[in-house]
This record gives C-alpha cells, sequence and structure tokens, in this order.
C-alpha cells in the first residue's frame, strides 16, 4: 500500500483527520482539487468573519460620538479592505501547510475518484490505502431562475468579492449565511433586504432567540420579510427586479443592485465512485453507518457536511478526529453536542434543545431569560438589546438548552456546551460565581431566572 490513510479534500474536518492521524504514526496523504484549507478558511467561515470585524469596527466608529468619541466620517478603502481579508485567508491557509509539511503529510493535487475499496485515483494517478477518510464538504444551493453570475447575482463567495458597495443589497435566506453578509453590506452602507420563505430568521433556531434577532436587525434599519417567496428575476437599467410572494399569493416587485442567493449548501457525495463499490450516497450526503465515522465498507470513513447535518466547521473538526483515531485502531467514538453561532451583530448561539424541541421530546420545561438591558456590563458597551435563556427539565433540574443573542454570544456558547456534557443542572449553574460586570454572568442570570430567584429581574416565569 502507498499509504496506511489517505483523506480526500482538506478542509477543517479533513485537515484535522489528517494531522491527527499522522500524529498517531499512519503515513498520511490529504488529496485536495483546490486551496488547503477548503472553503471554510479560503472562501467561507474565515474570509466572513475577517469581514464581519471590519464592519463591526465601522459601525462602532460611526456611533463613537455617543461615547463622546468623534473620529469624523470613516472612510472606506475597499481595496485595503479586500487586502487585509485575503491576508488573514493567507496566514490561516499557509498555517496548514506548515502543520501538513511538519507532520510529513503529502498533499496530494487533484480531484479524488475510488476505483476499489483501497484505490484512487488522482488525476492521472493510482494510489492505494489501507483506509480512506472522505471529506469533501459542500456547495451553495442554486435556484433555477437565480443562477450566480458572479457580478449582480452572487453565491457566498462572490459576496465575498467587493469591488464596489451596492445601494441596494438583497438576500434571498435568512439564515446564518444570508444574515452575516447582510450584516456586512449594512455596516457598508448598503439597503437591505432578507428574504426568508419560512415564517421567521433562523428558523431552526429557538423562537425567543430568533424574534430578538430580528428585533435588533430591523433597529438597524434592516428589512426583513418572512413567509415571502422569491419568485423570478429580471434585470432591468433600474437594477435586479425580484419579484417576491408572501404567504396569501400577493406579489410585488423589489429592485435591488446585488443579489444574494444563500438557501442553503447541498454536500458534495456524487461523483467519487462511492455507487460503485455499494455505498449510499443520499441526496450527496454519504452519511456514516456507526459513530466511528465508517460507511458500509470499513475501509471508508464519512466525516464533515458531506456525512450529515449540521454543516458546520467544528463538528467536522472532532468527526474528523474520531475518523482518524479509530483507523488509527484507537477506541474513538463521536458522541458530543454541537453548538452554533450566526456571527451577525449582536451574535445568535445556541447549543442543546430549543424550548419547542424539549417540549416535543416529552420534557416538562422551566425557563429561565435574561434580557441584556439588565446588565451592567452590557450597558457599557452601549448594549440595551439582547438575551440569554436556558430551558432545563422541571423534574430533574438538568439544563437542556441554552440560546443567546447578544455580544460574545459565540464565546459564551462553549461554557453552555461544557455544561451540557457534564449533566450541569440549573443549580449547578446558578451557585457557579461568574466574574462581575461580564457579559458571562448572565448565563447565571438566566439560571437563577428560571430557579426563581433572579436578583437584577422580576422571577415571574411564563
Amino acid at each position: 500500500m502507498d499509504y496506511d490513510l489517505i483523506v480526500i479534500g482538506s478542509g477543517p474536518g479533513g485537515y484535522h483527520a489528517a494531522i491527527r492521524a499522522a500524529q498517531l504514526g499512519l503515513k498520511t496523504a490529504c488529496v485536495e482539487k483546490d486551496s488547503v484549507g477548503g472553503v471554510c478558511l479560503n472562501i467561507g467561515c474565515i474570509p466572513t468573519k475577517a469581514l464581519l470585524h471590519v464592519a463591526e469596527d465601522l459601525r462602532e466608529a460611526k456611533h463613537a460620538k455617543e461615547y463622546g468619541l468623534d473620529f469624523g466620517e470613516p472612510k472606506v478603502d475597499l481595496k485595503a479592505v479586500m487586502n487585509w481579508k485575503d491576508s488573514v485567508v493567507k496566514k490561516n491557509t499557509g498555517g496548514v501547510n506548515m502543520l501538513f509539511k511538519g507532520n510529513k503529510i503529502d498533499l496530494l493535487s487533484g480531484e479524488g475518484k475510488f476505483l476499489d475499496k483501497n484505490t484512487v485515483t488522482v488525476g492521472d494517478k493510482k494510489y492505494t490505502a489501507e483506509k480512506f477518510i472522505i471529506a469533501t464538504g459542500s456547495s451553495p444551493i442554486v435556484i433555477p431562475g437565480f443562477e450566480p453570475d458572479g457580478e449582480a447575482i452572487v453565491d457566498s463567495t462572490g459576496a465575498l468579492l467587493m469591488s464596489e458597495i451596492p445601494k441596494r443589497f438583497m438576500a434571498i435566506g435568512g439564515s446564518a449565511i444570508g444574515l452575516e453578509f447582510c450584516d456586512v453590506y449594512n455596516s457598508f452602507g448598503s439597503e437591505i433586504t432578507v428574504v426568508e420563505l419560512m415564517d421567521r430568521i433562523v428558523p431552526l433556531a429557538d423562537s425567543d432567540a430568533s424574534k430578538e434577532l430580528h428585533k435588533a436587525f430591523e433597529k438597524r434599519g434592516i428589512i426583513i420579510k418572512t413567509s415571502t417567496k422569491a419568485v423570478s428575476q429580471k434585470k432591468t437599467k433600474k437594477g435586479i427586479e425580484v419579484t417576491l410572494e408572501d404567504k396569501d399569493g400577493k406579489q410585488e416587485v423589489v429592485v435591488v443592485d446585488k443579489l444574494l442567493v444563500a438557501v442553503g449548501r447541498r454536500p458534495n457525495g456524487l461523483g467519487l465512485g462511492l455507487e460503485d463499490l455499494g455505498i449510499k450516497v443520499e441526496r450527496g450526503y454519504v452519511p456514516p453507518v456507526n459513530d466511528h465515522m465508517q460507511t458500509a465498507l470499513d475501509t471508508i470513513y464519512t466525516i464533515g457536511d458531506v456525512a450529515r447535518a449540521p454543516l458546520l466547521a467544528h463538528k467536522a473538526m472532532k468527526e474528523g478526529i474520531v475518523a482518524a483515531e479509530h483507523a488509527a485502531g484507537k477506541p474513538s467514538a463521536y458522541d458530543t453536542i454541537v453548538p452554533s453561532v450566526i456571527y451577525t451583530s449582536p451574535e445568535l448561539a445556541s447549543v442543546g434543545m430549543t424550548e419547542e424541541e424539549a417540549k416535543a421530546a416529552g420534557h416538562k420545561v422551566k425557563i429561565g431569560k435574561f434580557p441584556l438591558a439588565a446588565s451592567g456590563r452590557a450597558a457599557t458597551l452601549g448594549v440595551s438589546d439582547g438575551l440569554v435563556k436556558v430551558i432545563g427539565d422541571e423534574e430533574t433540574d438538568l439544563l437542556l438548552g441554552f440560546h443567546m443573542v447578544g455580544p460574545s454570544a459565540g464565546d459564551m456558547v462553549s461554557e453552555a456546551s461544557l455544561a451540557l456534557e457534564m449533566g450541569a443542572t440549573l443549580e449547578d449553574i446558578a451557585l457557579t460565581q461568574h466574574a462581575h460586570p461580564t457579559i458571562a454572568e448572565t448565563f447565571m442570570e438566566a439560571a437563577e431566572h428560571a430557579l426563581g430567584h433572579a436578583i437584577h429581574i422580576s422571577n415571574r416565569r411564563r
């Protein structure tokens, strides 16, 4: 065999798998058809967060007069912004390349396709291995009639390329990708419209968290149209005329200059030759058959977006480590909860069950809510919007879910994730001293509210 393990795809899941396998002594190669780091590092998580940071600084500079600081009217040099964003990407991808070299991982450039359970082709070459890990990620879903042209109509990749600031920007899709880009373009001065087919933005989130983010976005002047379908688009001299239809069948035309299609992503499981080996590919997914991330063939593992939902980088990373360890003969299995974050301003973060999910699962729930308007630390940050919500089981007091809209929610959710993993009760959280004044203590205060002894807000619970 040429290798002990070949990983197909070098995104977050793939490079974690390759590095962990190499650490465990496996002779490892990684196949990549584009750039090392995959979507996340090159055209996804990292460059998007870089732009969100610029957007936040720009927004803060504009509002600094409220605190007694006057920087004048901020000026945006888009070319410099793009160069900085690209430098962040280069630093991260360069780091992965160095880690590959340091761990003696061979990088094979091209598309991988299986010939049999121990052989893949990459370009015109064949490579054999004892084990394989599929980490081919996902691609943006295209709506018929709204195919991206890279300029006026874009997907998430095209939205990253800002040569000019559009006067009017629309996102079709009111979840993470659409909302994050709306945050960026709103901060840069675009008039924003969000179109969401479901009855609320971030439809998979807890309803209270969704409502809180909706309210915060509308306060920024962002127009949100829920229960609305984008029917068609037409390019005219005035711009892109987008025909929208609400749940009652009423239509309206909204004219924009740039249109983002962000209705989700499709896993990249087709074209790998897996069906010929007897491995099922379901709507692009290559689902694992056990907690070791193996497919129907025990020599082939699948991780990340291509394996199963949710399509999140940190889930792929954990799955990659599990697959690599199991491939190396270690007793490793995937058994963990997955937090999620939308990096808008304010951020929305959650882990565990929503209130609706907890009730559907048969739990008698008790709810604790703490508004950031009652937080001293939030007040020092000039923040009056936001919410922390905890969901517990009435009988056992166990924490079931955590949902937050506010600053640093993406960092806060890790504490809640640990609490869930450790089987913490609401009393455990309420009894744990949190430094004051911090945003983190709002988690404690929400737990206190659920238990009926909150200090800073009324203890009346619904």
